[in-house]
């Protein structure tokens, strides 16, 4: 009896520790929820949809896998899936959503947030009244000159000062020392929240360094919830959800005038994807650009293959002496980061002092203009990408040549087939079919392959007429880039996420059929 109440005991004291780390882990996970819905509120209240969302789904698996015990075994590979979910899904989600929309420099609001700003701003209504800043043994005084009348406030204490009103009332002579502007400068955001009220009882405002004026709303919210009244010049503005700007209408209610900013974000359908086929501005660009993208990364890929598996053939040669030398030093492009080889190019290639002209100059009298001319520009592209790219070639090639047999050149030997026969008939037809794969790969990363236009030409020469900067070396990604972040009329984000998912369209094809004929291969 008692040995059965002893392990009763000992069964109930071991069985406290795990419950005492179950209430640990609840907490905690409570803790977790608490924080992360606190964070989404505040992310959905300031607009961030799609952020409160995304940390809605990640904060709920979490607490699915790790609250459950039938799903706690995949706590392991939670990161990876949050991973993906946080650097994948999300960013090719909110980039096809931006498609869709007028989000750009100029579009970057909600409609209430837009509106806000607008009924925030103020014009002059009355006259202005130059003021001073004074000092005496009881703080700081701000004295008005109207006319010939001088008003001043009771003394302040300039860091603890609260915007709100403060009274004028007239006084005989100045009320202590006159403070310097720099003075009035360090002040300025306490002395912008401060109006000063005129013994007529109209309230004025700082408008200036030296002077206070009348200032009004400039816009008054009308009965409707959206229209706003231009106090100023009585035009009555509302909202072009086409457009997502404010406007001036006329009395028919037809959008009239120019735009006011802020604008505000609006969905507009697939009106990015119909401008880069009707916008001649960006149509003629994008052709030529689509076009020239698919060749640089056909000739890169035919480029690069050809040479390195020629000198992967060399190297390996056996009648070569000091090979081994020969292949570290064909390998070292490839051991260099590209964005160093890519600037000391662009360094060679400068028209006016790079070595390249030099030596074309003093051989043949040539001095090309290799960042100016459009076909000379997307030759130096080629050379720069082509030296870029040739050593991984050539090491895959010498893998792959590893791999065929000796016995098929030996018996090519028997019947006379000679180093060129061998080199066409066995070595090309062994190496096709598993370097397919790798080559639909290369050509997809030069598809995309920003950062060798950008550190070289960074798109140019630019092209001429064209509604969006564009230049004949761009490809699509770095045509994409410059829309996003050098518009001329705007950082157009809207029209640049309608290319980058078209860019994501044509390589997630390449990628599939990257899969589609691996698969064939290995069947």
């Amino acid at each position: 009896m008692q040995s059965v109440q002893g392990k009763e005991a000992m069964a109930s004291q071991s069985a406290s520790p795990v419950n005492y780390q179950h209430l640990i882990k609840w907490l905690l996970l409570a803790t977790i929820g608490i924080i992360n819905g606190y964070a989404t509120v505040l992310m959905y209240a300031r607009g961030e949809t799609a952020f409160a969302l995304l940390t809605v789904v990640l904060t709920s698996l979490a607490l699915f896998i790790f609250g459950s015990k039938k799903t706690y075994a995949h706590r392991y590979i939670y990161p990876g899936i949050a991973g993906m979910i946080l650097f994948i899904i999300f960013p090719l989600v909110y980039t096809v959503g931006l498609a869709f929309t007028n989000y750009s420099a100029k579009n970057q609001l909600s409609l209430d947030r837009a509106q806000t700003v607008l009924l925030d701003r103020t014009f002059q209504s009355g006259k202005s009244y130059p003021f001073s800043l004074y000092q005496d043994h009881d703080g700081f005084r701000l004295t008005v000159k109207d006319g010939s009348q001088l008003l001043s406030t009771e003394a302040i204490d300039l860091v603890s000062l609260q915007p709100g009103k403060l009274v004028l009332s007239s006084i005989a002579s100045a009320p202590g020392k006159k403070e310097k502007i720099k003075t009035i400068i360090s002040n300025r955001t306490v002395l912008n929240g401060v109006d000063l009220i005129l013994p007529s009882g109209d309230a004025i405002r700082m408008s200036g360094l030296r002077k206070f004026a009348a200032v009004a709303p400039l816009y008054t919210l009308q009965e409707d919830g959206e229209s706003l009244l231009n106090n100023k010049t009585q035009e009555l503005l509302k909202p072009n959800m086409e457009i997502g700007f404010y406007q001036p209408v006329d009395a028919d209610g037809n959008f009239v005038g120019n735009t006011i900013s802020p604008g505000f974000v609006v969905n507009i359908g697939t009106g990015n994807f119909e401008r880069i086929w009707k916008d001649e501005g960006i149509k003629e660009p994008f052709v030529s650009i689509f076009i020239w993208t698919f060749v640089f990364a056909a000739l890169t890929v035919l480029f690069t293959l050809a040479i390195g598996l020629v000198l992967a053939s060399v190297v390996q040669w056996e009648a070569l002496k000091g090979r081994a030398v020969y292949r570290v030093l064909l390998i070292l492009p490839y051991a260099v980061p590209a964005f160093i080889s890519i600037l000391i190019f662009k360094g060679l290639f400068n028209q006016s002092f790079g070595e390249i002209n030099m030596v074309l100059e003093t051989l043949f009298g040539l001095k090309i203009n290799w960042f100016s001319d459009p076909i000379s520009a997307k030759v130096m592209v080629m050379i720069v990408n082509t030296w870029l790219g040739f050593p991984y070639m050539m090491i895959l090639c010498m893998g792959l040549l590893k791999s065929i047999p000796e016995d098929l050149y030996e018996a090519s030997a028997i019947d006379g087939a000679g180093p060129f026969q061998n080199f066409m008939k066995i070595t090309v037809p062994m190496m096709v079919k598993p370097l397919t794969p790798l080559l639909i790969a290369s050509f997809a990363f030069n598809f995309n392959n920003l950062v060798m236009i950008q550190l070289l030409t960074e798109g140019g020469p630019n092209m001429i007429g064209t509604s969006e900067p564009a230049g004949y070396t761009d490809l699509l990604v770095s045509y994409t880039y410059r829309i996003a972040f050098e518009g001329g009329g705007g950082q157009d984000f809207g029209l640049a996420s309608a290319i980058a998912t078209i860019i994501f369209l044509l390589v997630g094809g390449l990628a599939l059929f990257n899969l589609r004929f691996t698969k064939l291969s290995q069947d």
